[in-house]
């Protein structure tokens, strides 16, 4: 079937750049993996991944780290670990 219909969507450029650069990788082009995604929409009837609005608990932990709260961890995961078993005991 040709190719007529038109899709036109506004991205950040460094967005378009990065991800035009990993599907050159895999080896396929902006327009073809648009096409690919919106196969698996049709066959899934819905989003091909899983999209959910944040609860409440989820929203608050969002929000507490855009403005610059919550905990950082540069070191290995066991500073996660044992961080997370501190706050269990207590």
């Amino acid at each position: 079937m040709p190719k007529s219909g038109y899709v036109a969507a506004r991205v950040e450029p460094a967005l378009k750049k990065s991800a035009q650069t990993v599907l050159r990788r895999v080896g396929l082009s902006t327009t073809e993996a648009i096409t690919l995604f919106l196969h698996k929409v049709v066959l899934q009837r819905g989003l091909p991944f899983e999209a959910r609005i944040p609860n409440r608990s989820t929203r608050q932990a969002i929000d507490e780290l855009e403005s610059g709260g919550g905990e950082s961890f540069a070191g290995s995961n066991a500073d996660l670990l044992s961080s997370l078993s501190r706050k269990r005991k207590a």
